[in-house]
């Protein structure tokens, strides 16, 4: 990924931005030498949700096919995630 300073956007914009965009699909903005932010076009950033989404779907179907899911009714979800969540703040 291409690097972009914070001090770049603030003398050069949005121009700095497409500069880079127009050769990489993504741009790390660096603030002070520390990688802060990443930015990218609207279309790189739908295209990555959509395979978020599509892993989280996959790993859900795995889930199903090897049993690991629990069925229950919404009370009994509710009663199990208060016990879970109560057992975490001790």
């Amino acid at each position: 990924m291409s690097q972009l300073t914070a001090n770049d956007l603030k003398t050069k914009g949005i121009a700095a931005i497409e500069a880079v965009l127009a050769e990489r699909p993504e741009a790390i903005v660096s603030v002070r030498g520390k990688d802060r932010f990443v930015v990218m076009e609207i279309a790189q950033y739908h295209y990555l949700r959509e395979c978020e989404l599509e892993a989280a779907l996959a790993e859900t179907r795995a889930d199903i096919k090897a049993g690991r899911f629990v069925k229950e009714s919404p009370a009994a979800h509710v009663k199990r995630a208060k016990k879970i969540a109560g057992a975490s703040d001790a």
